[in-house]
Parts: C-alpha cells; sequence; structure tokens
C-alpha cells in the first residue's frame, strides 16, 4: 500500500508527534509511506521508514494567508504529479486544518483528514474573544469538512464531529493514535541531567488558552504541595508572568520542550493535564505507560476514552480549581496504576489494521 501522509510541520505539538508514530508504524509494516510537509521546519527527528519531502527550504515557514495556500496546494499537486510515477497512492492522510485544507485544494485522490481537536470547543472559546472570528472560523470548517472522509482520533472527536459541527454527511471513522508501550519504557530509562532530584509533578504540554495553565497554578496554590512544578513547555514572557502573579516563581521550573520526555514522565509523581478541550490527550496513554499517575480535567474529549475504571475518580470539571487541587492530592496519596488495562485499544496492531482498512471505506464526495 502506498500511503501518504501530509501536515504543516513537525513542531512539538502532539498531533506531529502522532503523525510520525503513524508514518513510522505503517512503514515498519513494509508499506510505502512518505511524509510530506508544507514547511520544512523540524522538531521531532523523523526516522528512516517512510521518505520525507517538504514543500520550502529548512527553517523556512508557507505563508498561511489565502495566497500561500493556493501556492502551496499547486507545489503540494506537483510534488505528487512526481511520486505518482512509482504508482498511486492508495490512501492520503492529511492533519491539522492548514495541511487539510492546502490538500483539499490540490484536490489530491483518496483523499482522508484526521481530526486531533473538538473543533465545536475551539471554536467556542475563540468565541469568547472573538465572536466574529469564531463565526467565521465555524463557516470555513463546515465548508472544509462537509460531506468528505474524515479520521477522528477519539469516539468524542467523532461525535463532536457529528453533532457540534453538524457534519452529519461526512464519513467519519475513528481511529485511535498508537502507542509502543515497549518503545516508551525503553526510551523512558534514558538518563537527562537536567531532571530534578527532588519530587515534583509534570505537565506536557504547550504554552497556549487551551491548555489552562492559570488554572494550574491556583490549583497549585490550593493543592499546597510540597513538589516542584515542572512545566515540559518553550520558556515564553506571557507564562514568566503568569507564574509571578500567582507568587509560584520558587516552585515552578519551566524545563523547555523535549524531544523524548518520557523519562521526566517515568520519574514524576504525577502527570497533570487541565485543559479546556483535547482531540485525544497522548500524554495520559504515556504517563501510564511510564507507571506515572494522573490527574486530568474531564474535557472533550480523550480523557474519559483514557481514564477507564478506577482512573475515572481522578477525573475533574473543567475550570474548577479546587477540584483539580483535590484530586492532585488524591492521586499522590494512591498507588501508581497499571497500564495494562487501558491501553489496549491504543497498541500499534489494532491501530495498523484500521489504517490499512481505509481505502475499502473511502467514499466519493
Amino acid at each position: 500500500m502506498r500511503v501518504a501522509f501530509v501536515t504543516t510541520n513537525l513542531r512539538g505539538g502532539g498531533a506531529e508527534k502522532a503523525l510520525l508514530k503513524l508514518a513510522h508504524l505503517l512503514g515498519a509494516a513494509g508499506h510505502d509511506v512518505h511524509l510530506v510537509l508544507l514547511e520544512h521546519v523540524v522538531d521531532h527527528p523523523p526516522d528512516g521508514a517512510f521518505r520525507l519531502h517538504a514543500l520550502t527550504p529548512p527553517g523556512v515557514e508557507a505563508s498561511k494567508g489565502l495566497l500561500g495556500k493556493y501556492r502551496a496546494s499547486i507545489k503540494l499537486r506537483q510534488l505528487f504529479a512526481r511520486l505518482n510515477r512509482d504508482g498511486p497512492f492508495d490512501l492520503v492522510v492529511s492533519s491539522l486544518p492548514f495541511a487539510d485544507e492546502v490538500t483539499a485544494l490540490a484536490r489530491l485522490p483518496r483523499h482522508w483528514c484526521r481530526i486531533a481537536n473538538t473543533l465545536s470547543a475551539e471554536v467556542a472559546a475563540l468565541a469568547r474573544a472573538n465572536r466574529g472570528k469564531a463565526t467565521r472560523r465555524l463557516r470555513r470548517y463546515r465548508r472544509l469538512y462537509a460531506r468528505r472522509n474524515l479520521i477522528a482520533v477519539s469516539e468524542g472527536v467523532a461525535q463532536d464531529l457529528r453533532q457540534g459541527m453538524g457534519l452529519s454527511e461526512a464519513n467519519i471513522t475513528t481511529i485511535y493514535n498508537p502507542f509502543d508501550p515497549d518503545a516508551i519504557r525503553c526510551l523512558a530509562q534514558a538518563q537527562d541531567e537536567d531532571i530534578p532530584d527532588h519530587p515534583y509533578v509534570v505537565h506536557v504540554g504547550r504554552f497556549a488558552r487551551q491548555k489552562r495553565h492559570d488554572l494550574l497554578f491556583d490549583a497549585w496554590r490550593r493543592a499546597g504541595l510540597p513538589h516542584k512544578l515542572v512545566l515540559l513547555t518553550a520558556p515564553a514572557p506571557e507564562l514568566d508572568r503568569l507564574i509571578s502573579e500567582h507568587g509560584l516563581r520558587d516552585a515552578v521550573v519551566v524545563a523547555g520542550f523535549r524531544p523524548n520526555p518520557y523519562p521526566w514522565m517515568r520519574r514524576a509523581e504525577l502527570l497533570v493535564l487541565c485543559s479546556d478541550h483535547e482531540g485525544m490527550p497522548n500524554v495520559l496513554v504515556e504517563a501510564l505507560i511510564c507507571g506515572t499517575r494522573v490527574v486530568s480535567t474531564d474535557c472533550p474529549s480523550g480523557p474519559r476514552e483514557v481514564m477507564r475504571g478506577g482512573l475515572a475518580r481522578f477525573l475533574v470539571p473543567c475550570g474548577d480549581a479546587m477540584a483539580l487541587a483535590k484530586a492532585m492530592r488524591a492521586a499522590l496519596a494512591a498507588p501508581a496504576p497499571s497500564a495494562e488495562e487501558v491501553i489496549e485499544p491504543f497498541l500499534p496492531i489494532p491501530v495498523l489494521r484500521r489504517y490499512e482498512a481505509l481505502p475499502r471505506l473511502w467514499r466519493a464526495r
């Protein structure tokens, strides 16, 4: 099977990291896999299980305006015209809205859009700041995804596409992100001299409104824990200001982006996710594989699909700092969890089989 994944870049986000795992998974299974970047910006170094292509020189970003999208779509179509000389692609998967738009403009055949976020929650959050911009984005998403073939990364995302976004005519299938427990546990044994010697709680995620660092800091003050709070995110002036406003300069360590976050997860006493919305939060599955306790907001969507059974008691309402503080204290007092009972749907082989079945499920618009 010939497969192409198209995305904007390989910055440090979870969606980009998941796409790399998918490309490696299908390539290692013997498929002819190509990963196309609309701009050659790379934080996650790719391995050799697939062929990498980029539409710009290294370090050069693509224009995100309408003209930039059309230019990128022309370059993308030209690239596929060359690649198609070795045979047509059975499957083209784009990920993230900019790449979805460019790939749609290029009119590539056998195209699926992989949706990694709850789009209605994103639009609702935007509406609180700028209602006009939110209305335009909602229209753009509905125009882009209506009647298309869509891959949802969780059942919550699939439900949101059908009901929250009103895409009842789209062809939607759910496929979780793949996780290789053995590989993650091996990477978690790596040495990193920057890891603190004292007990700490970790938050892994970029500094963005969706991730709710403000809620995390409010809950941290209420929890009164003796641990350090470690943030695996790039430093930013606004983040520093927020830490100072909460009086936490001595309690918080901004450790930066880490290509291998697993040693930090393994040695943490607890991982906290406090987002207002997600698609499928990879860090929850990864932390559980590392044997680390987890606490999360019960946000749309994904946490409830990961934290099943006894772990569900560590889900808290979105935006509730007191509940988050109580859950952190309770989780730290509980035994470390076992991942085996929750990770089966996320294992590589079931995910691989679902992607191999996609050419049969594709539906013309």
